[in-house]
């Protein structure tokens, strides 16, 4: 059963940078399509960025292009999303996600079956 962990959300001031982590139980990182998502009070949840781990190629939400950035570490099991020029409308809770094998990214939340419980990432104005 595959778990997927994230850390390194917190508090930052608008314009700051954050990076936060998805760390993966087993090795997970071959031919998988990896997502981050988030969720704010209220609003519905966006997909923001995706990667399809066999190719590199990678996906961005609008809202986020240009200033976040999804990566992975195949040796680290780790997903990371970079996340720089934050604003308020950032303050969210982050989560990664994976779906099965050989699914592409398609941008949207379709198929993914394995999510991590989230962490919560603040940015104040």
């Amino acid at each position: 059963q595959v778990q997927l962990v994230e850390s390194g959300g917190g508090s930052v001031e608008a314009g700051g940078s954050l990076r936060v982590s998805c760390q993966a139980s087993v090795y997970i990182f071959s031919s998988r399509c990896m997502g981050w998502f988030r969720q704010a009070p209220g609003k519905e949840r966006e997909g923001i960025a995706q990667i399809y781990t066999g190719d590199g190629s990678t996906y961005y939400a609008d809202s986020v292009k240009g200033r976040f950035t999804i990566s992975q570490d195949n040796v680290k099991n780790t997903l990371y999303l970079e996340m720089n020029s934050l604003n308020a409308e950032d303050t969210a809770t982050y989560y990664c996600a994976a779906k099965p094998r050989f699914r592409s990214c398609t941008g949207g939340a379709t198929d993914f079956n394995y999510w991590g419980q989230g962490t919560q990432v603040t940015v104040s104005s």
